[in-house]
């Protein structure tokens, strides 16, 4: 028994803790109420923090005197609340299409997305601004006079650089061309510049350090001499490669022009030339901050035969610097001297931004790399969440590819952006302690032109990524929906397209590659075909080189690849994409279009709404002449459709002396502010648009209507108007099944009716005929 009663009393007091937290604070047990045992706990509650009035009238009638809540200290229930408002705001900042379950809501998937926009614009603007700031147009005008001075200029004897057919040219060049071009002492009046002997190209571009001219050499005998000409040809120096490099010293044997040296030892870089790639060794000679110095240096190389016929390339290096637009010039000149004679020129000239901050915008550019870093981090942050979510299932859509691919990019270019300022730091230092040494800028300004070349392709792939964000549309779900869908069809039929046109590649570089500057090599022929296909070719060459195989290759080339092949891929393309815009076209989902509408039309429904209240409380101060008390004017609203807490928050505001009335100084008072706000009102109304504001105001008079339905015609568009037809026709076939249906339901249930009521009649007589020969048989007996 007494255990009965324990359980009892847990179970009430387990029932009154139940009932206190439900009342909140300022709730407390009427022990008056509390017999042994208690038949109900009885809680009284003496406090309860709520507001006085609550309401859609609180938004226009607010309190003079706010409420003051007391705090009271967290519990464990609010403490698990607070970390579920951490999660919750992790969630909205890190929300996603992926992150939230937006599949069976469209709506919230185009609110979602619509987020993702919004942020990903302004991510797209800050890399367009670090972009297109670290270019400039005057980078093109200074690369152009560059390239007029060093390979465009004439010499006395008629050779330019880009003229240069052998050894003899090259020298011609170089003693004059090239050492007019580097040094600039004088004014055009020959009066000397006050730079001393520092060179001002143009009289505005500094000459770095000094000029460097390197070599590399084939070693002798590193091929083989037919045994019919072994007596006629002394030597024998094969085309170019690394293990056939000379490493032996020549000449003089007294300096580094004479004297090989590794890659590392120059700090030099590889280069991919017109014949070969080319190593960073070789021989190398420095010249001289002054004309006449070098015009000795060069002298000296050419009367000791520094080049020969072991020579494959020779490269002249210098840079420049334009202190009026923060710009360096890295220039290399390059003269290929092939295993079949003569010499083949070309050139390299890098315009790069490498100090980069000075001017304001330079700093404005830092703030945006500052912000850039940020967003890197809060899509680092998404796609960890994303990827953490949907483990491996993640990469099978294109657009998360996209992502880490723009992600990885911009890591990179944060990292080489630190990385090139410390280095050119240390570049310029060591050039100020020491002007006469050549400064290797190659390095720096090959890998900052990798630096833009990265950053175009990131940028590239942030607005193709654009596409991920806007897919939710209708018109704009077309281009990708129709090449996602014909994309295996694509690809089977491009396995054929470059089966033949790879044929034809290599039938036009056999036939015509040793005649024919464009079908010189494979890539080359690759490259020229594609050309064909523009319109953009040369058929007298072919013509030229093969009279009859010639035209032949072109007119079968255009026919089968051009007319045929190309024109399949389109027809792919073109019915993918009827069938894609016909399923399109039946689909009848929420578009971001609708959402707007929606938008448009719950403003202004909630301002009508508002403006509606207002005119009834407007009513109710006009229909009396005297003082208002709180009944009437409760009784009137309330007949009106406005709720308690409403009409008490409203009177309450305006009554000043709490008893209840309004005289004519508070009626006026109130009309005052009333009128005030309907005016703003129908302010805001008319401010958000005129289309929408015609379906709010008051229906207008039956011949207004009728005058307008003359005037004007509402027209819709075909596929919508064919869409709502199918729409139609197949909800009558519906309602024709169901109303089908329903009759054969009813003639069932008549029938059973009918038999029903004949059982009922047949259940009737039974009981007459039992009661009559009940009474008869008791009649008899009785007798």
């Amino acid at each position: 028994m007494k255990t009965l009663n324990n359980r009892a009393e847990s179970h009430l007091t387990g029932q009154v803790d139940f009932e206190l937290d439900k009342v909140g604070n300022g709730g407390w047990v009427n022990q008056g109420y509390c017999s042994s045992p208690p038949p109900f706990p009885r809680v009284t509650t003496v406090f309860n923090p709520k507001p006085h009035f609550e309401g859609n009238m609180n938004s226009l009638y607010n309190l003079d005197t706010p409420v003051v809540l007391s705090e009271d200290p967290p519990t464990k229930d609010q403490s698990l609340k607070k970390r579920r408002g951490c999660c919750c705001f992790i969630k909205a900042l890190w929300g996603t299409t992926l992150t939230e379950n937006t599949s069976d809501n469209r709506e919230q998937f185009i609110r979602t997305t619509l987020r993702e926009l919004l942020v990903y614009i302004f991510f797209l603007v800050d890399i367009c601004l670090l972009t297109y700031g670290m270019t400039s147009s005057s980078a093109y005008y200074y690369t152009n006079a560059m390239t007029n001075l060093f390979v465009n200029t004439p010499s006395s004897s008629g050779v330019t650089f880009q003229s240069i057919g052998s050894m003899a040219d090259f020298w011609t060049f170089a003693q004059g061309p090239l050492l007019n071009g580097l040094y600039w002492t004088t004014w055009y009046n020959n009066q000397p510049l006050e730079s001393g002997n520092t060179s001002f190209i143009y009289y505005e571009n500094m000459l770095l350090g000094v000029p460097r001219m390197r070599q590399i050499k084939i070693k002798n005998n590193s091929c083989t001499v037919y045994s019919d000409f072994k007596n006629g040809i002394k030597g024998c120096f094969a085309v170019y490669t690394n293990q056939k490099e000379d490493e032996q010293s020549f000449g003089l044997i007294n300096g580094s022009a004479w004297t090989y040296h590794t890659e590392k030892d120059i700090k030099g870089s590889s280069y991919w030339g017109l014949v070969a790639t080319y190593s960073g060794a070789g021989y190398y000679q420095d010249l001289s901050r002054t004309q006449e110095e070098s015009t000795n240096i060069l002298t000296e190389l050419q009367n000791n035969l520094w080049l020969d016929r072991g020579t494959r390339a020779v490269f002249i290096d210098f840079s420049t610097y334009n202190a009026n637009i923060n710009l360096f010039c890295v220039i290399t000149l390059v003269v290929e001297f092939p295993a079949t004679g003569g010499a083949i020129p070309s050139y390299q000239i890098r315009t790069v931004k490498l100090i980069r901050y000075i001017t304001t915008w330079d700093y404005f550019i830092l703030g945006c790399e500052l912000l850039f870093c940020v967003f890197i981090f809060y899509y680092i942050v998404e796609e960890i969440l994303e990827l953490k979510i949907h483990k491996f299932s993640y990469f099978n859509s294109i657009w998360n590819i996209l992502d880490i691919v723009v992600i990885l990019l911009a890591i990179v270019a944060i990292i080489f952006n630190v990385f090139r300022t410390i280095k050119v730091d240390s570049l310029l230092g060591n050039l100020l302690k020491n002007p006469n040494i050549y400064p290797d800028f190659e390095f720096l300004a090959f890998w900052q032109t990798q630096y833009n070349n990265m950053n175009a392709v990131n940028l590239f792939f942030a607005w193709i990524k654009i596409f991920k964000y806007i897919s939710f549309s209708k018109t704009m779900n077309q281009l990708s929906s129709t090449l996602g869908r014909c994309a295996k069809d694509i690809f089977g039929f491009a396995i054929m397209f470059f089966i033949v046109f790879f044929a034809y590649a290599q039938l036009g570089y056999l036939l015509f590659g040793m005649q024919v500057q464009t079908f010189s090599t494979f890539v080359k022929c690759i490259f020229t075909q594609f050309r064909i296909i523009l319109g953009d070719f040369d058929f007298d060459a072919i013509d030229s080189a093969n009279r009859v195989l010639g035209p032949i290759y072109f007119v079968t080339y255009v026919f089968f690849v051009f007319f045929v092949l190309l024109n399949m891929f389109l027809a792919i393309i073109n019915d993918t994409y009827a069938e894609v815009k016909q399923e399109l076209s039946e689909k009848d989902e929420l578009q971001i279009t609708d959402i707007f509408k929606q938008s448009y039309m719950k403003t202004f429904m909630k301002l009508k709404l508002k403006k509606e209240k207002i005119s009834d409380v407007q009513k109710v101060l006009h229909s009396g002449s005297g003082d208002l008390e709180f009944q009437d004017f409760r009784e009137t609203l309330k007949e009106m459709g406005h709720g308690d807490q409403e009409i008490n928050a409203a009177f309450s505001k305006f009554d000043r002396d709490g008893n209840k009335i309004l005289d004519k100084d508070e009626q006026r008072w109130m009309k005052a502010e009333l009128e005030q706000k309907r005016e703003a009102l129908s302010a805001e109304i008319n401010n958000l648009g005129m289309n929408y504001q015609m379906e709010l105001h008051e229906k207008p008079p039956v011949k207004s209507n009728e005058h307008k339905s003359n005037s004007s015609q509402t027209f819709v568009e075909r596929e919508h108007f064919l869409s709502l037809a199918k729409q139609v026709l197949h909800l009558e076939s519906s309602v024709a099944g169901i109303a089908s249906q329903t009759e054969l339901i009813m003639e069932k249930l008549g029938l059973q009716g009918k038999a029903n009521d004949s059982k009922y009649h047949t259940a009737v007589l039974r009981s007459n005929t039992f009661t009559v020969g009940q009474y008869s048989s008791d009649h008899l007996t009785f007798m």
